[in-house]
């Protein structure tokens, strides 16, 4: 899974040069500065405490954080591509783009209609798209940083035709 940005939460303010913040302000503009060398960093200030609930978030501007109505109606399906494999292979299949991963690191769990994946460190649950939740997994294939899940309709489910 690709990192689109990182948001680096509880930054220090930089006016606290002559105070005893001023060593951690200092460690903390060293790693901003290497972070952004590489990826997209989207500081966010400290408040002093943790953030608590969707006034903090919109009081902090987080990015990413929906604190708008479409929040409380849960995470979209994600836009990865779904093959239609159905006429050849009885399959429908799923492609989700995982550069860098490895096999033996990769783990994927089906949870109703979600897919919890797991790229070493990392885990994302993902909705699926709408054809997908009414199929079972038939299996996966990581090839070439792209992740391939087979999805079998599933017969209770799926709507017969002809």
């Amino acid at each position: 899974m690709r990192t689109d940005v990182l948001v680096a939460t509880r930054v220090l303010p930089e006016g606290a040069e002559d105070s005893w913040l001023a060593g951690p302000v200092a460690q903390q503009r060293k790693a901003l500065a290497e972070w952004r060398e590489t990826h997209d960093v989207r500081p966010v200030a400290h408040l002093g405490r943790d953030p608590r609930g969707a006034d903090d978030l919109a009081a902090l501007a987080v990015p990413g954080a929906d604190t708008g109505p479409s929040a409380a109606e849960g995470p979209s399906a994600v836009e990865w591509p779904v093959t239609d494999s159905l006429a050849d292979d009885g399959v429908l299949v799923w492609h989700i783009p995982l550069p860098g991963a490895r096999r033996e690191e990769l783990d994927l769990i089906r949870r109703g209609d979600e897919l919890v994946v797991t790229a070493g460190p990392f885990r994302r649950t993902v909705p699926l798209p709408s054809a997908l939740r009414r199929c079972t997994v038939d299996g996966a294939a990581l090839r070439e940083g792209e992740l391939r899940i087979r999805f079998r309709p599933d017969p209770r489910l799926w709507p017969r035709t002809g």
